[in-house]
């Protein structure tokens, strides 16, 4: 059986990999025989179903400019066995703050501090990884996909307003940052998920699956996909794109 050297196995950083389309992302890249780094404010679990240990696993909190700092040099660190080379950045960590009972936070009642932790994780953490990391991706001519969302060009009944705005902003920055970062070899894209069945779903989302052409909640496996295939060379000459995956709920 051959096995694969450190310095050749591809290697990919995934923030907020512990449920819904992070954890299937996780899966994805694992079965193509990846090395996964996952990200998240948690230790790592004892429980973890992955083959990987604790030594691929970072915890950092991104709400948290100075430990995401921290993280960054940790991960460069860790990226030392693999040649100093990352393949893929992933951006899918993401904050949605409710009000009392669940509901939408909109714009007259989202207070500043919220405004700004919810920035800080969902724009923000996004652009400081990238460029802390952006030695490593260029080793790799590597790839970065952020996570923006549906409601980043519409209203929604569910989301909040600071959620909302995060992710449209997150998906101007793609451009933004594909522009930048092309010349050095590094792709970005963007990927916005529409209704999506996680744990994380709102009561209610049945009235908008009637609404949607196929006439059904999209898969976090469907996600996943679309996140691999543009961290490969199948998509070799695409940068700067923002693929939504929501069933023609769009249209």
């Amino acid at each position: 059986m051959t096995t694969t050297a450190p310095q050749d196995r591809r290697t990919i950083i995934l923030t907020g990999a512990s449920r819904g389309i992070g954890h299937a992302t996780v899966k994805r890249f694992s079965s193509a025989g990846w090395r996964v780094l996952t990200c998240s404010r948690q230790a790592f679990p004892e429980d973890c179903p992955w083959e990987a240990g604790e030594e691929d696993h970072i915890q950092v909190d991104l709400a948290d400019p100075d430990d995401v700092s921290r993280a960054i040099s940790e991960m460069r660190e860790r990226l030392k066995a693999n040649g100093s080379r990352l393949d893929a950045l992933v951006n899918n960590a993401a904050i949605s703050p409710k009000i009392e009972g669940g509901g939408r936070m909109d714009t007259l009642g989202t207070s500043r501090e919220d405004w700004a932790t919810v920035f800080q994780v969902n724009f923000f953490a996004p652009i400081m990884l990238a460029r802390g990391l952006i030695e490593e991706l260029k080793t790799a001519s590597g790839a970065v996909v952020s996570v923006t969302s549906i409601v980043g060009s519409r209203v929604h009944p569910f989301a909040g307003a600071a959620y909302a705005t995060s992710k449209a902003a997150l998906s101007a920055l793609t451009r933004e940052m594909a522009a930048d970062f092309g010349p050095h070899g590094v792709r970005v894209n963007a990927i916005s998920p529409g209704e999506i069945e996680t744990s994380i779903l709102s009561p209610g989302t049945d009235k908008i699956v009637a609404e949607i052409p196929l006439r059904r909640l999209g898969q976090p496996e469907e996600v996943a996909k679309a996140i691999y295939f543009l961290c490969t060379d199948q998509s070799s000459y695409i940068t700067g794109e923002e693929l939504h995956i929501n069933g023609g709920q769009h249209v």
